[in-house]
């Protein structure tokens, strides 16, 4: 056996590996640069998602910066124009930087293949910043102290990642009308082919699909109550109602299957635990109480029911994510991981006070940190093409009127919430107040009168539906049993939508 100190030393000696050079591609560099200098209206063809910091050679980012600046600034960028603001002495393989611009300018192609110069320049380099990344994975995750936790690191890469993802997308821009026409007929289509003929996916309560048409792609609903209200229960039941309600479809080229009715439910639970989550769905589908539940107070009968319907539960695409504290750049990145890894056709956030920015700034003012959470959240919406309900609290002052019934102005940070919401729903529930002004007994005449006016009020919610940026306001009746925190339809429901917003 070799001797420990030759093992080491053979170790040592090993030969290093071979040096790889990132990935680079300096004629596609070269030809886009000289199709811009040729004819300036190349920079317009890859001006939307082509920045200096992607071009590999150092004096093509500086030729690049410099001829974007002229252009922009309504000049024009040639050889003659471009030269007085470079260096006269930097050498390039020998030639000067006027014999390299002409040179550029000289062995030029047409401007058509500017694009796809531009697009292999930006794919190059992408990967050279993935490699940067998984580099820095690499030594922060040798190099890093006792007390950091591989949480942190996790989050930070995937945080890189998407931010990588995201930057320069070239996707985007104007699109014929007739393409938009097509997206809004095949919208009409698969309509009429989901339950309920709902353009959005179907919530469950009939009512208020009917009033906003369904929960629309892309739309941010904020969903707002005074504590009490039941807010966090009709989130749930949505939840409930949407993922229960899915049927597959279609399996995509990608492997991804589509949604052909109801949907995968992302439910981020930042203040109720999953377990609590799954005791309250469990209490509205098995109409046993979940106080009964925890308790253990249930018969042999009630066990079996629990157990029968959790193992029709055990299926349901819904997944919930009960991390507290977490930052809107997080829950981005958790939520784009969902949904490319399970799918995803509605995501739940309740609730959004419990948010935190992601910039320093923000959590200094939290009026501005709130203007951050909601504009990122419509954001999200846009991206992932799906609705995001965000629960959201309303100040006291509420408390403070005669008529409890909410307002747009009693969101809390109201401004920025009313403004990025495409919706916002009001959940209010009289019987909670009823419940408080109970008078003496020994009043006889008031009594009677309020057990009256509790007959009225008991088991009944108004959904206020107080914005609708493609659809009418009003309010929606429904049924609620705090028994088991269930919101149901009213049998009778006569409410009629108020106008048009």
């Amino acid at each position: 056996m070799a001797p420990l100190e030759s093992v080491v030393r053979k170790q040592v000696e090993a030969p290093a590996p071979h040096y790889r050079s990132a990935p680079h591609n300096i004629e596609a560099e070269q030809g886009l640069l000289g199709a811009i200098l040729v004819n300036n209206e190349a920079f317009y063809r890859v001006s939307d998602f082509l920045n200096p910091e992607h071009f590999f050679e150092p004096i093509h980012e500086k030729i690049y910066q410099i001829s974007r600046d002229l252009i922009r600034a309504g000049k024009i960028a040639t050889p003659v124009t471009l030269k007085t603001f470079l260096d006269a002495n930097i050498d390039i393989g020998g030639l000067t930087v006027s014999q390299y611009l002409a040179r550029l300018a000289a062995e030029a192609t047409t401007i058509i293949n500017a694009e796809d110069y531009g697009q292999t320049v930006y794919d190059l380099f992408i990967r050279r910043s993935l490699i940067q990344v998984g580099e820095d994975m690499v030594n922060v995750a040798y190099d890093a102290p006792v007390d950091f936790a591989p949480r942190n690191q996790i989050e930070d890469a995937e945080k890189k990642l998407f931010d990588l993802a995201e930057s320069g997308r070239y996707d985007g821009g104007f699109q014929r009308f007739s393409q938009a026409m097509t997206t809004a007929i095949d919208m009409a289509a698969h309509a009429f082919q989901r339950d309920g003929k709902l353009s959005g996916i179907a919530t469950g309560l009939d009512d208020l699909d009917r009033l906003m048409g369904g929960l629309q792609k892309s739309d941010l609903i904020v969903l707002a109550g005074r504590p009490g209200m039941g807010k966090t229960a009709l989130a749930t039941n949505i939840a409930f109602n949407v993922a229960a309600a899915w049927r597959a479809g279609e399996v995509r080229p990608d492997g991804h299957t589509e949604t052909a009715n109801g949907g995968i439910v992302g439910f981020f639970s930042l203040e109720m635990s999953a377990e609590q989550l799954a005791t309250r769905i469990i209490a509205e589908q098995t109409e046993i109480s979940s106080n009964q539940i925890r308790r253990g107070g249930i018969s042999d009968v009630q066990f079996e029911k629990i157990k029968d319907y959790s193992i029709k539960l055990q299926h349901l695409p819904l997944y919930v994510d009960e991390t507290g504290g977490i930052s809107i750049a997080q829950l981005a990145a958790r939520a784009r991981r969902l949904k490319r890894q399970r799918g995803l056709d509605l995501l739940v956030i309740d609730y959004l006070q419990l948010l935190s920015g992601s910039s320093k700034r923000a959590s200094e003012n939290r009026v501005q940190e709130i203007t951050e959470i909601t504009t990122r959240l419509k954001a999200l919406a846009k991206e992932l093409m799906v609705p995001v309900i965000a629960l959201s609290q309303l100040s006291r002052q509420v408390e403070s009127r005669e008529d409890k019934h909410p307002q747009l102005s009693d969101l809390r940070e109201s401004g920025s919430i009313e403004q990025d919401a495409d919706v916002v729903l009001f959940v209010y529930r009289e019987e909670y107040y009823h419940v408080m002004r109970k008078p003496l007994e020994s009043d006889r005449e008031k009594f009677a009168q309020w057990m009256a006016d509790g007959e009225k009020v008991g088991g009944k919610a108004e959904v206020i539906v107080a914005k609708q940026r493609h659809g009418p306001t009003g309010t929606v009746e429904l049924q609620f049993d705090g028994h088991i925190t269930k919101f149901s339809n009213l049998a009778h429901s006569d409410h009629l939508p108020d106008h048009f917003g």
